[in-house]
């Protein structure tokens, strides 16, 4: 029998994370899909699962940059948002299915120049796709005005 390799463990760290919807569906043109993926994302956050610094979420993936709760492994953090989100969105459709496509991809962030790098790419990414002209306008993004986001550890924190 061949066992699938298990994902690593994660060390703590703040990290850019992506991932996308299941078959690449266009989910997050709907305004109450987002509305409710960014409660579930927020509720978490005042649970204190995880620090978010930026976000964006396009049409059919999701951008994060986050710092998992000491505590918290990325794995289980990006669970609860995923898990989370699918359990509201079948309650709010009163039906089930997938969401989310297996997985997700992560880089953890080595220092502040990585950190701005990858903050500027998630802000970036809606005005390299032609949805926005200027990152600020894209209302699925950190880089909108008024989303309250945490500052990022002090490279000495996150190393």
């Amino acid at each position: 029998m061949l066992l699938k390799p298990t994902r690593n463990l994660n060390p703590h760290g703040t990290y850019f994370v992506t991932f996308s919807t299941w078959q690449r569906r266009r989910l997050f043109v709907v305004e109450s899909y987002v509305r409710l993926f960014l409660k579930t994302v927020y509720g978490y956050r005042r649970q204190g699962r995880f620090e978010l610094h930026a976000f964006v979420l396009m049409p059919e993936h999701v951008h994060l940059l986050l710092t998992p709760a000491p505590g918290v492994t990325l794995e289980r953090a990006i669970q609860f948002i995923k898990g989370g989100y699918s359990h509201a969105l079948g309650i709010e459709l009163d039906r089930k299915g997938e969401v989310w496509q297996r997985g997700f991809t992560d880089h953890r962030i080595r220092d502040a120049a990585d950190f701005e790098v990858h903050r500027a790419y998630i802000h970036e990414n809606p005005v390299k796709r032609g949805l926005v002209v200027c990152a600020s306008d894209y209302r699925y993004c950190s880089a909108y005005p008024g989303f309250k986001l945490d500052s990022w550890p002090s490279a000495a924190e996150a190393a």
